[in-house]
């Protein structure tokens, strides 16, 4: 299948801030799929390319997005960024599609980790609209996240109201307690129920950040059609090559499954 056509955009949000939006579209699409990253991510990372990659070779109209507040084309900064904040664009982002040709409903959402607890949240609000879910290393409600964090640098990082870290590419990375404030308003347990599509886990073997555990309580909950993967020695971010390649089959697998009647 090829390309057709690959469009970037620069939309507002309901805040009137600048979003990077790129569009890819199928001749004779299959669907449409929205791709999302996590905290201080972008569209352009490794493991994001994956899976908007798996889409684009089952011949999905793909769309993927930097969110405002993060590390990426759009306006704001990563200090600012709010499950609250990425979930409005994610909003926001699908509200601009129903205006362009290509849209359909359902639609496929996937997103890594806060990404993830995004794209669960959207479904959960508008259930009738979604055809399935992949939240990748996703963030499950924040008081897990709560828990999972040492109480010494919760409290280091509440005392002085902002984080400060170097990331994986060495760049320094600042973010507000606000956000954590914001992350305890979520939880996806809450209304599991109401997630009645097929829904794809995968999380790192080695994952301190949304671990193992926090997915199997999910997976556990969830009565729809589900499947659950881990990822031998990935961390929460997947990156070496055999990493990569073990996604990309899983997503593959998992496209092609869609188009087949649901097991009894």
């Amino acid at each position: 299948m090829h390309l057709e056509l690959k469009m970037k955009h620069f939309i507002e949000n309901r805040d009137g801030r600048r979003i990077s939006v790129l569009v890819e579209t199928n001749k004779n699409p299959r669907g449409l799929v929205f791709v999302m990253h996590g905290l201080s991510g972008n569209k352009e990372q490794p493991h994001i390319m994956v899976m908007i990659n798996a889409f684009k070779e089952r011949g999905y109209n793909v769309i993927s997005f930097d969110t405002t507040n993060t590390h990426g084309e759009s306006d704001g900064n990563l200090e600012d960024a709010t499950i609250t904040n990425y979930y409005a664009d994610l909003e926001d982002i699908i509200s601009w599609s129903k205006n362009q040709e290509w849209y359909k409903e359902p639609f496929i959402l996937a997103g890594h980790s806060v990404g993830g607890i995004c794209v669960l949240l959207y479904a959960q609000k508008f259930p009738d609209k979604i055809m399935a879910l992949a939240p990748i290393s996703t963030v499950i409600s924040g008081e897990l996240s709560f828990q999972n964090k040492k109480s010494d640098s919760l409290e280091k990082w509440r005392r002085e109201g902002m984080k400060t870290w170097v990331g994986h590419s060495g760049r320094t990375k600042r973010l507000k307690w606000s956000h954590m404030e914001d992350r305890l308003k979520y939880d996806v347990l809450r209304e599991v129920d109401k997630i009645r599509v097929p829904v794809l886990l995968i999380v790192g073997e080695n994952d301190d950040s949304t671990p193992v555990e926090h997915h199997k309580i999910l997976y556990n909950a969830l009565k729809s059609q589900k499947e659950f993967h881990i990822i031998k020695g990935a961390e929460h971010t997947f990156r070496t090559p055999e990493q990569l390649d073990e996604i990309k089959d899983i997503f593959l697998k998992w496209i092609d499954n869609l188009s087949k009647p649901l097991s009894k």
